[in-house]
């Protein structure tokens, strides 16, 4: 039996918890500190949390509102959002954060994300990949909440975050964003097959079927969803839940070779 880090990820934006679909038409769904007390108590793996709108703003992290949720988290936390320099990094690792996630950085400022997988450790930091099916299948990097085109694919994109010494990969399907209909498994297999470093699948999960479906077929090395831990029912009404650990060893970790 192989155990599988299955990762809630909460969308921060003005201080809430929100959630997108296709990166739009975001859905305000409550409070930061009430979402993590309830994984907590769900035994969650690990907790990512992204500010969709620092970059693009171009705020900094907001260390003391993180600070706050870093410090009723019982699981690891990975934050991500409008990190710019070395010392930022150093601030969240300061303020209970265990590993930093960047995405607008690594073309913008990639000395940056060396010198802080040399300093903190490769293990320490995350790459975040958005990306999108182009017109003839392919697929392209985008930063600033998914409206600017790096012009790089998804394995140039993740293989240019490797060299630069992350050592993780949060791959996001913009397409599949929201809509529970699964994962993007040729975006997932594409990614996993072109580097040597664990790759997280996120975007589109509604299951835990498609938890196995990105491990056994996309061989990701971990899952993370949104939406399927946050809304409920066919009118999508907002609660916050988890699988229960049981259900997990039955019908994901059993099942991976």
């Amino acid at each position: 039996m192989k155990r599988i880090r299955v990762i809630p990820t909460l969308l921060l934006r003005d201080g809430g918890v929100v959630k997108t679909r296709q990166f739009r038409n975001s859905v305000y769904v409550g409070d930061p500190i009430n979402a993590v007390k309830i994984f907590n108590e769900k035994e969650v793996d690990e907790l990512i949390l992204l500010d969709i709108d620092a970059s693009r703003k171009k705020h900094p992290p907001n260390i003391r509102m993180i600070e706050q949720i870093a410090s009723e988290c019982f699981m690891p936390v990975a934050y991500g959002g409008g990190i710019s320099d070395i010392n930022q990094v150093q601030m969240l690792f300061a303020a209970g954060i265990e590993k930093v996630v960047v995405n607008s950085a690594l073309k913008s400022n990639p000395a940056m994300i060396r010198s802080a997988s040399q300093t903190f450790g490769s293990q320490s930091i995350v790459a975040s990949l958005d990306a999108k099916r182009t017109w003839f299948g392919k697929y392209k990097t985008y930063t600033a909440c998914g409206k600017k085109c790096t012009g790089l694919s998804a394995v140039e994109t993740a293989q240019m975050a490797v060299e630069l010494g992350v050592g993780e990969i949060y791959l996001n399907s913009i397409d599949q964003d929201g809509t529970q209909n699964g994962y993007d498994i040729s975006l997932v297999q594409q990614v996993t097959e072109s580097v040597s470093v664990p790759v997280i699948a996120a975007g589109g999960a509604q299951s835990i079927t498609d938890f196995f479906s990105a491990v056994s077929e996309g061989n990701a090395s971990a899952v993370s969803a949104g939406s399927m831990f946050v809304f409920h029912g066919p009118h999508r009404a907002v609660l916050i839940s988890y699988p229960s650990q049981n259900l997990l060893v039955e019908q994901l970790y059993k099942k991976v070779a």
